[in-house]
């Protein structure tokens, strides 16, 4: 008995099995893409290298709506997209192939090549072997699918139609449902190598012993943290800081094998620093908080931590750097991530004695991978697009007439200090209160100049000053509190701080872009009558 492609007319239930043939073809395509990614780096698989693309080229305005609509989870919307998107185009692929077997095959082999040409793009690649598990991925995808609609369309001539239809699904489904199976265990495989490969990293930061700082934090004074419900608190716990950048997958960098590199214009010799390099050298420990330049007025996305690590701008001058304002040719430091992330920053603000930071540690541990570990960049009162480079491996002095950095192109501003801010966190927006007196409270922030005053208004009244909780530094947040005496009914609360250059917050709303939100935050809440 021979079997052979039917010319019969295709019935729904085939169209059915030829889409699910297209998403098995898919599912095969990316299990196999993982295996081989596995071998080469987690970064070169299709998914997350498509990914990176879409991020690198999806316009400002549209990221900006992506962060203020989904906040930290933004990269996970992304990748569920990707992979719907993947999958309808796989079951449509899936149909074609049932009317044109190679046009299936090209269909695949051609959403290989656009993972492949993406991973091959982005500024971390540096071989062609990013692009083989995305190509050979393709190619097991596309033989599956071949071998898959041949067994779906086969025919016994010997056999009743009916017959040798229910066969041909029968073999259709039993090839799909081993082969799924077979990828579903190759996959998981992959994912135990890539977990071995991460092993060395997770161990080096286990293993990490942070140094006491030669000059240590003060404690946090008594009074900084107000004793309000509803107000978060003073120091961000570590899982609760906020985590915005463009890495889909986080890096894990063993620190025993990191390396940065500092070289460019004004530095005397080409330099290489390990992690025990820094580790030996005057560490210092300061309470810093950071801020997101895509933060919405009243937004979450700025959080307050104690950093560990050394100060960056005795390196630079050790290796013989100068700021413009002493003659330096330099006034740009372009820090470089592992991910091949670029983050542009004023070597002025870096060198005029603020407490710019290498940091290693974080709330008293080594940093989380999440946010940069074995070390980051960051520089108090500085955005930090423009700042806060995680994972850094190379620092170059250049110019800004020379090189924009990644955000920089996106079209937000080269220079970006932080603006003065201040936020209600309590009473919550359209919250429904009873009268008598109501504790409005929360923080403000204007890094490196402090907060001197805060102000509410409630409707249109005068503004009435609130009290402020005690300063940890000019490099912090502060918060607090007005006591408010609530009347029934709808009211307006707005809120406006002053900082210690005297510069009042302004009422002139703007969006985030190109150079950090501005606005008094205002919300309302209705007051009901206490019987």
């Amino acid at each position: 008995m021979t079997l052979s492609e039917s010319p019969r007319e295709l019935t729904r239930t085939d169209r059915l099995l030829g889409a699910l043939g297209g998403l098995v073809a898919g599912y095969v395509s990316l299990a196999v893409a993982e295996v081989v990614a596995a071998w080469v780096r987690p970064e070169a698989g299709p998914v997350t290298a498509v990914g990176a693309a879409v991020i690198d080229l999806t316009p400002a305005a549209v990221k900006e709506w992506a962060i203020r609509s989904f906040g930290t989870s933004d990269k996970a919307v992304l990748l569920t997209g990707i992979l719907t998107i993947l999958a309808l185009l796989a079951a449509a692929i899936g149909l074609l192939a049932l009317r044109n077997r190679p046009a299936g095959v090209a269909g695949v082999l051609l959403l290989g090549l656009v993972g492949a040409v993406a991973a091959a793009g982005r500024p971390d690649s540096d071989s062609v072997a990013d692009m083989l598990p995305s190509l050979i991925g393709a190619v097991a995808g596309a033989a599956l699918l071949y071998v898959l609609t041949g067994r779906l369309l086969a025919r016994r001539p010997t056999a009743a139609p009916e017959r040798a239809a229910r066969a041909s699904r029968r073999s259709f489904l039993l090839t799909a449902a081993a082969t799924v199976v077979a990828a579903t265990g190759a996959a998981a495989l992959a994912r135990a190598l890539g977990g071995a490969r991460h092993e060395n990293a997770v161990a080096s930061r286990t293993a990490l012993r942070l140094p006491r700082p030669a000059s240590a934090a003060p404690a946090v004074p008594r009074g900084a943290q107000l004793d309000v419900p509803g107000i978060g608190p003073f120091i961000t716990p570590n899982e609760d800081f906020y985590r915005i950048d463009t890495a889909l997958v986080v890096p894990k960098v063993d620190a025993g094998s990191w390396r940065l590199r500092i070289h460019g214009l004004g530095v005397d010799g080409e330099r290489t620093l390990t992690l025990q390099d820094l580790l030996r050298r005057t560490v210092i420990e300061r309470d810093i908080t950071l801020a997101c330049v895509s933060n919405e007025i009243g937004g979450p996305l700025v959080g307050n931590a104690r950093w560990l690590g050394v100060r960056l701008a005795d390196l630079l001058r050790e290796a013989g750097v100068r700021p413009p304002s002493e003659g330096g040719p330099a006034d740009q430091i372009v820090a470089r991530s592992v991910d091949g992330m670029t983050i542009g920053t004023p070597v002025e603000d870096v060198m005029d004695g603020r407490d710019a930071l290498l940091a290693f540690g974080m709330n008293g541990e080594p940093l989380p991978f999440d946010h940069g570990f074995p070390v980051r960049m960051l520089v108090p009162g500085l955005y930090g697009y423009v700042s806060a480079c995680k994972w850094i491996v190379d620092i170059e002095l250049t110019t800004f007439d020379a090189y924009d950095a990644y955000w920089v192109r996106g079209g937000w501003a080269p220079e970006a200090p932080v603006k003065t801010q201040s936020r209600i966190d309590t009473p919550r927006s359209l919250a429904r209160l009873d009268e008598g007196t109501v504790m409005i409270a929360g923080v403000a922030w204007a890094q490196h100049r402090g907060i001197e005053r805060v102000q509410v208004r409630i409707d249109d009244g005068p503004w009435q000053d609130a009290r402020l909780a005690a300063e940890d530094s000019r490099d912090t947040w502060r918060q607090w509190v007005y006591p408010w005496r609530a009347t029934p009914g709808r009211h307006d609360l707005a809120v406006r701080a002053t900082d210690g250059a005297g510069v009042t917050q302004t009422e002139r709303r703007t969006d985030p872009m190109p150079d950090g939100a501005s606005g008094w935050h205002t919300i309302a809440v209705t007051v009901e009558a206490v019987e």
